[in-house]
């Protein structure tokens, strides 16, 4: 078809393909003329067309010059600002520049500091962000152009667009490493460090997106954003360790970052690529993410799947949609409405608007990757839809459909002439495209290089990019051949004696002097000091626990060298580092993990402390082969190296914590002290074994009725451990934790019998007491992540009651009040266990995706429920599932995963149990669902729940996540797993049958639960006739017959099902009727 006649070609002869010389950067002095010329052209044209439009107090950049010129937005005003500095970079190449390049760069400078001036007025803002991650706490994303004023209350407008901070982090940093001066003060640095802290929870902060309208549906709603996690992944590498003001800089105007929190970022960024969210299954944004100026990954495949997929759903000939079914510009949007209707997002299929600045992206993209083909094909598309004025080129914001031609271009894709938004009739330039462009056009012309529009080499691999500073750690990519060094601190001289009867090397604390040891809390102290302001309302660093990857560095404080064990060792709050076995398989965990995450300058250093208490319980000699097995130079795969903390020094990774040089000198960090012992271990034989106890429960209800005193006088009485444990919760339950029983309180008491219950073994004693001390495990926020970035739910609850759903990352507040709202009235010591079975969940579930497939919805409770029946059918007799070990548990619950655990062969029912409780599914489930579905006007019931056919089939897609996620929710109204199950396979027979019968369709709803019982029906009359069997209510016999053989399930619901066709329950188009085979 033909272009719009009245477009004409704009690029200049000398810019076409044959002059883009990709690598090209030195001006020789035969083209210096010409070079000139080009510059002085760009220098009209970025001050008519950009410049003209910048704020003259706050330096911000309008977005809307049409509708509202007052309103200035921060990621357009960053990409003009992005687009003068640009140019003045290329006039850095000449020396008569005519004072064009100071001048140039400091309209980017205005604009920049024009933002932190909106910012900085809204430092308590980002200062509840830090612990809330609320949209109603996000930074404001546009304000006055004059005033620098907020436009919009926090609830009227979508402000939270973690992409907006994190682009601007990213250009402040390539600003000034190009020798831009934008930082002035120290109260600036801490608020530039804060907002580190607002987007290092990317991962798990659901927000707006670049297009500030949620999910696809703009209804109100946030979801995590690939394009955002992307760009807050993309600052924290750009800022580590740069320092704000530049070459003239001072150790306290150097920017830190949560390497653990930058590793959550990318793992969940890589999981979720090449999908934008769960509502779009990709989007236009992607390619500024993946290409410039983010350049967010460099995992070729992915990066390529993910441009692809772009590439393939979005592109048109005027441009790239944004993402599917988006109305923005359509003439059939209602721009009075903030939000659509239910089903409104159908109407807009087909018919959405291109956008010619992602051609523009594309060329970009093409110059830095050196592919000319991929210039000149973008360039040929971008040609025909720029308009030239006498301002010069301008870019159209969009493309559109117009009223007549809609049916048209829906019936034949791609045949309809599309009209340019009004940029050119009307002179009110798309700012943003016009920007993008002038750096494409100066890239083409061979105006600047690459290098210098990348200053820091974001485009490179990171081992290929410069370094801030040697003082600081630096991300460099991970080596293929990493060796982690292990470091042995033995908490006492008799201890590492012992161990060096086996030939185990450690150190003591006194041995390493004058280098410290501190606990992971104590370092988590250190960082609070980091980004305090007073002045600002600012607290410095959240709280939040340091990780393995933070704790595998080494620290210079105040002129004293700190290691760190990892938070593993630590004598936490929990319970998990009783369980030696569990640590065993943690610390071979963490050596992978360590090995195949570290992305930094230098070695890891995993300091690994020896407490006596690991050599007292029943697992030792297991301890002990692990701590020999370091000295072989491998552990599980990793390459390891043992030695003594002094030597490992010189290869290690180590951080400068220069902040720490302002904390007031009467603060002072603990470190850990060598314990003193009189006398020693000369063996394990001399070591004193702890028994394991089993204590019984009590009959609590006689105690409810009993005053206070006689239940305290009952608990001095009381030597079993259980008992004692029960007794306790009657009194907390009445009393309250701080009610004293002599010289303690309830939780004094509770917190040492937890403590004396782990030493013993007794593990439901154990749980019990962490339930009713609500004691939290860290880590539980982003275990959840992990499940939902990979496209599932998980709801937390007792099996048989209510649950609550998971849908959205919170923070840990959160998941407490769940669980003990949920989980509490039931069993106390579940709180526990279901902590224990998230932090598996999102363990397995990172490390073997696999073992997850066909599950859409994680049920804890669920999943809980499937390991008891499966600890039944492997010890054939009724185990309580809470006085294993938290290590047995992890193990059955990946022997429950794995579906051929137990050396013990399933029934059918048990087959159905367990299926059933994990919620597992057939590979196309969703897809037939959805094919059911359009051929069921009435829609579909299960178990009450009605799925009705509109308006699901117009908001949403078939190979949508959301839409799978709807037909879960209606399968989770069923509370039996065996009977869910038999709702599967009724839907897959129910599937093939219309599959094979493509003219029948349902007139009516069709009630599953009757076509289950119908089915049942069937198979008593056969059992009745067959095996002279009485009628029964009871479904298990059914349940227990296998799906595929003669007589068995499957034919019988065929058979209701067919019955149900026959009674005229369907539409045939045809005389002859559906047939089965």
């Amino acid at each position: 078809m033909a272009r719009p006649s009245r477009r004409n070609e704009v690029f200049l002869a000398d810019s076409r393909l044959g002059n883009f010389k990709p690598g090209s950067k030195m001006v020789d002095d035969e083209n210096y003329a010409e070079h000139v010329r080009k510059l002085g052209e760009a220098y009209v044209t970025v001050k008519r067309q950009i410049l003209r439009h910048q704020s003259s107090t706050t330096g911000l950049f309008p977005c809307n010059l049409a509708e509202a010129p007052h309103e200035a937005h921060i990621r357009d005003s960053i990409y003009c600002a992005s687009a003068a500095w640009a140019l003045s970079l290329a006039y850095r190449k000449i020396d008569n520049d005519k004072g064009r390049t100071y001048e140039l760069g400091q309209s980017a400078v205005k604009c920049m500091r024009g933002i932190l001036f909106c910012w900085i007025r809204q430092a308590d803002k980002v200062e509840k962000f830090k612990l809330s991650q609320s949209a109603s706490t996000a930074l404001h994303s546009k304000f006055h152009m004059t005033t620098g004023d907020t436009l919009a209350g926090d609830e009227e407008y979508n402000h939270l667009q973690i992409d907006c901070v994190g682009l601007f982090l990213l250009f402040l940093v390539q600003m000034i490493s190009s020798g831009l001066q934008i930082i002035y003060t120290t109260d600036e640095v801490n608020f530039i460090q804060n907002l580190v802290y607002y987007v290092e929870r990317a991962y798990r902060t659901p927000d707006y997106g670049m297009w500030e309208r949620g999910s696809k549906y703009n209804n109100g709603s946030t979801e995590l954003h690939a394009s955002s996690i992307g760009m807050a992944k993309v600052a924290l590498e750009a800022i580590n360790g740069f320092n704000l003001f530049g070459d003239k800089g001072a150790a306290w105007s150097v920017i830190y970052v949560d390497v653990d929190a930058h590793n959550r970022n990318r793992t969940i960024f890589d999981c979720v690529l090449p999908r934008e969210s769960n509502s779009k299954n990709t989007d236009a944004c992607l390619i500024p993410t993946v290409s410039w100026p983010a350049f967010a990954i460099h995992d070729e495949e992915l990066r390529n799947r993910t441009m692809a997929k772009a590439v393939r759903k979005l592109q048109g000939q005027y441009g790239f949609k944004r993402f599917l079914r988006d109305g923005y510009g359509t003439v059939l949007e209602e721009k009075n409405r903030k939000y659509y209707k239910p089903t409104e997002i159908k109407t807009f299929d087909g018919i959405e608007c291109e956008w010619p600045l992602f051609f523009i992206f594309m060329v970009i993209d093409g110059v830095f990757k050196g592919s000319a083909d991929q210039v000149e094909k973008y360039q040929n598309l971008l040609q025909p839809l720029l308009a030239e004025t006498s301002d010069g080129v301008v870019v159209p914001k969009y493309y559109y459909i117009s009223q007549e031609c809609i049916e048209a271009e829906r019936a034949k894709p791609g045949s309809q002439i599309r009209i340019p938004s009004m940029e050119e009739e009307t002179g009110h330039l798309f700012l943003l495209g016009q920007a993008v462009y002038m750096v494409s056009k100066l890239l083409v012309d061979g105006l600047l290089h690459i290098t210098e529009l990348d200053v820091i080499k974001r485009h490179l691999p990171a081992a290929a990019r410069p370094r801030h500073s040697i003082r600081y750690s630096f991300f460099q990519g991970r080596t293929s051949d990493l060796v982690v060094q292990i470091v042995l601190i033995a908490e006492s001289v008799r201890l590492q004696q012992m161990l060096a009867t086996y030939g185990i090397l450690s150190q003591t604390p006194h041995q390493i002097e004058p280098i410290e040891v501190w606990s992971p809390n104590e370092l988590t102290k250190a960082f609070g000091f980091l980004g305090v302001n007073k002045k600002l309302g600012l607290s410095g660093r959240p709280m939040r626990p340091v990780g393995g990857l933070g704790t595998s560095k080494l620290y210079y404080v105040c002129g004293h060298l700190v290691v760190c064990y990892p938070l593993l060792f630590e004598v936490s709050d929990f319970y998990l580092s009783q369980d030696m076995n569990l640590v065993i398989d943690d610390v071979k965990s963490d050596l992978v993990f360590l090995a195949k995450r570290w992305k930094l300058s230098g070695r890891p250093t995993f300091c690994m402390l020896v407490r006596e208490e690991n050599i007292r319980g029943p697992n030792t000699r297991e301890y002990l082969d692990l701590l020999a097995e370091f000295k072989t130079g491998s552990c599980g795969g990793v390459n390891v190296r043992l030695g003594r903390l002094q030597t490992l020094i010189s290869a290690a990774c180590v951080e400068n914590l220069d902040f720490l040089q302002s904390v007031p000198d009467t603060y002072t960090f603990k470190y850990v002290d060598e314990l003193s012992m009189k006398s020693s271990f000369r063996s394990l034989t001399d070591v004193s074994r702890l028994a394991k106890l089993d204590d019984e429960p009590i009959d609590i209800q006689p105690l409810k009725f009993m005053s206070s005193y006689d239940i305290v006088q009952r608990l001095y009485h009381t030597d079993n451990m259980f008992a004692q444990t029960q007794i306790l919760s009657v009194l907390l339950e009445r009393e309250g934790l701080d009610y004293r029983i002599e010289d303690s309180t309830i939780k004094d008491r509770l917190d040492r019998l937890l403590r004396k219950a782990g030493v013993h073994q007794n593990w439901h004693v154990v749980r019990f007491c962490a339930g009713l001390l609500k004691k939290m495990v860290d880590s539980l926020a982003p275990s959840l992540t992990a499940m939902l970035v990979r496209g599932k739910q998980a709801t937390i609850g007792v099996f048989g009651h209510e649950e609550e759903v998971i849908d959205k990352p919170m923070p840990p507040f959160k998941i407490k009040a769940i669980l003990y709202s949920t989980t509490g009235p039931y069993d106390v010591s579940d709180i526990a266990l279901q902590q224990e079975m998230i932090l598996n969940i999102g363990k397995y579930i990172s490390t073997s995706p696999e073992l997850f497939e066909g599950i859409l919805k994680i049920r804890i409770g669920w999943i809980i429920e499937a390991m008891r029946r499966e600890l039944c059918i492997i010890e054939d007799k009724d185990v309580s599932i809470y006085s294993m070990p938290p290590s047995e548990v992890r193990k059955l619950l990946l022997i429950t995963l794995a579906r051929f655990g137990g050396q013990v062969e399933r029934t059918p029912l048990q087959t159905r149990q367990l299926d059933g409780a994990f919620n597992r599914v057939p590979r196309d489930f969703y897809d037939r669902v959805w094919r059911i579905l359009e051929k069921t006007p009435g829609g579909l019931k299960v178990c009450g729940y009605h799925l009705p056919q509109q308006p699901t089939l117009s908001d949403m897609t078939m190979y949508e996540m959301n839409f799978s996620l709807l037909v879960e929710h209606m399968l989770s109204n069923i509370t039996d797993p065996a009977y869910r199950q038999i709702m599967v396979e009724l839907f897959m027979v129910v599937s093939t049958l219309l599959d094979r019968n493509p003219e029948v369709q349902f007139l009516s709803a069709v009630d599953m639960d009757k076509l289950v019982q119908q089915g049942f029906d069937e198979f008593q009359k056969d059992q009745s006739r067959l095996e002279v069997q009485e009628k029964q209510d009871d479904m298990l016999t059914f349940f227990n017959t296998a799906p595929n053989v003669k007589r068995g399930t499957t034919s019988y619901l065929a058979k209701a099902v067919v019955n149900n066709l026959m009674q005229g329950a369907v539409r045939s188009s045809q005389d002859e009727f559906c047939s089965i085979s």
